[in-house]
């Protein structure tokens, strides 16, 4: 299962609105078919090992990473093509949340004679597949808030270098990275008017262009900012409430403009933001977002996994604190979120927080 949950996480970022599942078939202890699946979500993982493995998947085993599906869709069930092929034992990882399975696939394989083995590897497929279980149930994707910080605590040197570049060559790989493995990438408009940001994926050989959103409530995003100059070459999403100005966007060619909820206070809900990404088919959300729009993430239970970037040298004077008191409380207490990584990377340090569900 651990190899089949590897071969996955190579879909992620590619397959929405669907889950990116690893599957293989496994006869006589040998592996004689392998699927992840395809761009865009179709074909199915399932379906892809079945074909690799042709005749000897009769009297194999399929292992998988979430429950074959068992609803006609573009494709036919994941479930029907598993008997099909002549599999006599089905280990899957964890069921499918989608309303149209939930359980339906397992007992199908149980209903034609199949050994059906659930739980496999379920704590890691649960952790892989948190943007399709999120989606599924509470409407949203989710979302990894990734933090970059001085020494002394600081995303930015205020008046004297907003633009401040913190942490090294090794974090910007991994930042990429991470880019790639998700179907969105967001900031806020306070980010996009200091920084001018791409939002894009630079890695030699990979060609992920996920959606770029910026969280913009009186529609302030600069047309000739390069995030509207490069809209014909990745797609660029502008969220803006509802009193923003008809017309603040519309030379901004290629750009799309998508009204949302807003709070009391004039800024977006992001709960809202998230339901409508959720809606368009995004399951993985990358925020790289300033302090606030980080603030208002973990305060609402809707950053996932929080990735603070910890430069070893400090600041030396007064700057944009990474976050407020109240935030850092909240990851550090237990009922919220734990600490699953702490690494070096290059010179700096990575702490990865998961929410607690």
């Amino acid at each position: 299962m651990a190899a089949a949950l590897a071969i996955g996480r190579r879909g992620m970022g590619r397959v929405a609105p669907n889950p990116a599942v690893g599957a293989l078939v496994v006869k006589d202890g040998i592996v004689v078919g392998r699927g992840v699946t395809a761009p865009g979500g179709r074909p199915h993982a399932e379906t892809i090992a079945l074909a690799q493995a042709g005749d000897l998947a009769r009297g194999a085993t399929i292992y998988v990473t979430l429950e074959p599906c068992s609803h006609h869709g573009v494709t036919g069930p994941c479930c029907e093509a598993v008997v099909a092929a002549g599999v006599t034992r089905l280990v899957y990882a964890i069921g499918d949340a989608n309303p149209l399975v939930a359980g339906r696939g397992a007992a199908y394989c149980r209903e034609h004679g199949l050994e059906v083995v659930a739980g496999v590897g379920a704590k890691a497929a649960a952790r892989d597949h948190r943007g399709h279980l999120l989606r599924m149930t509470r409407q949203r994707p989710m979302v990894t808030l990734k933090l970059a910080e001085t020494a002394d605590g600081y995303v930015a040197g205020g008046r004297h270098d907003p633009r401040l570049a913190i942490t090294g060559v090794a974090v910007n790989g991994i930042v990429h990275v991470w880019r790639a493995m998700h179907d969105a990438i967001m900031v806020g408009i306070g980010t996009a008017l200091a920084d001018d940001p791409l939002m894009t994926v630079r890695l030699p050989g990979v060609a992920a262009k996920p959606l770029r959103v910026v969280l913009d409530a009186r529609a302030q995003l600069p047309t000739n900012s390069r995030l509207v100059q490069t809209a014909q070459d990745a797609p660029v999403l502008v969220l803006v409430g509802a009193d923003a100005p008809a017309d603040a966007l519309s030379a901004a060619r290629g750009v799309e403009v998508a009204t949302v909820a807003t709070t009391p206070d004039g800024r977006l809900d992001l709960a809202a933001a998230l339901n409508l990404l959720a809606a368009r088919g995004i399951t993985r959300v990358f925020s790289e977002g300033g302090p606030a729009i980080a603030e208002q993430l973990i305060a609402g239970g809707l950053a996932d996994d929080v990735a603070i970037f910890t430069a070893q040298k400090p600041l030396g004077h007064d700057g944009v604190p990474t976050l407020a008191a109240a935030a850092r409380a909240t990851l550090t207490a237990p009922a919220h979120y734990r600490l699953v990584e702490d690494r070096e990377v290059g010179p700096d340090r990575l702490r990865l927080h998961e929410r607690i569900a």
